[in-house]
């Protein structure tokens, strides 16, 4: 005490069951300290001005804990907040959330060893990251608001990769789709699926260049085979509907009339 007000260390303690054991200034807890919460929570670590606020570690009844820098009562700077069921996020925190750059890895639960290392803003991924899987999955690209939004690439366990747009956590844009037999698609994707214009390739040379929808030929495109033969025309459903083929030397061999094939 100093006329009065509490000054250097001393213990308070209310009916509510706050405690602080530690150093005062002016009345206020300031310095090194530890303070105790109704709901059971316990923090140690350093105190201004009756805030908690520098570096410190705050630990829940359920096991939880935070080790790292606080600011006006909040986690802000560099610190480690770790769940109670293991999960655990390394990084920059601003105004109590996980803001800046950081890992997250998850603990148990689906989503188990599954990594993300990247930029977060107001607690979500948000910008540049990199999210991993045990199983092999990865991607890499923008983020927005917790999901993969903007230019990304996400490589499949088996080998199958998507290099491209996406929006709201789905394929959605331009892209490139590869499988591991190196059969390709190149074009837009809409909801996760290939749906407008674009060009598949399969492995053995065949190609088709045009119109998709839901993930199969639909609309005008054109087919050609490795031996040069072709038809041009419109799909339905992923066949040929209403349309023209060909042969190599560019003779029409067959016409489709709403799906029926009549040889000339």
């Amino acid at each position: 005490m100093s006329n009065g007000v509490p000054n250097g260390q001393g213990t308070y303690t209310d009916p509510d069951g706050r405690k602080y054991v530690g150093e005062w200034k002016d009345n206020n807890r300031h310095g090194q300290g530890t303070y105790i919460f109704p709901d059971g929570r316990k923090y140690v670590g350093k105190f201004e001005k009756d805030k908690v606020h520098g570096q410190g570690t705050l630990t829940g009844p359920d096991g939880s804990k935070y080790v790292g820098e606080f600011k006006d009562d909040k986690y802000h700077g560099q610190g480690t907040y770790t769940f109670s069921d293991g999960t655990k996020y390394a990084g920059e925190f601003k105004g109590g959330k996980r803001h800046g750059q950081g890992t997250y890895t998850f603990g148990s639960g689906p989503n188990s060893g599954d990594t993300y290392v990247g930029e977060f803003k107001d607690g979500k991924y948000h910008g540049q990251g990199t999210y991993t899987s045990p199983d092999g999955l990865t991607y890499v690209g923008e983020f927005k608001d917790g999901k993969k939004d903007g230019q990304g690439t996400f490589t499949f366990a088996s080998g199958e990769k998507y290099v491209g747009e996406w929006k709201d956590g789905n394929k959605n844009g331009q892209g490139t789709y590869i499988f591991p037999d190196r059969e390709k698609y190149v074009g837009e994707f809409k909801d996760g699926t290939w749906d407008g214009q674009g060009t598949f390739t399969f492995s053995d040379g065949e190609k088709y260049v045009g119109e998709f929808k839901d993930g199969t030929r639909d609309g005008q495109g054109t087919y050609t085979d490795p031996d040069g033969r072709k038809y041009v025309g419109e799909f339905k459903d992923g066949n040929p509907w209403n349309g023209t083929e060909y042969d190599k030397d560019g003779k029409v061999t067959a016409t489709y009339s709403e799906g029926v094939r009549k040889e000339n």
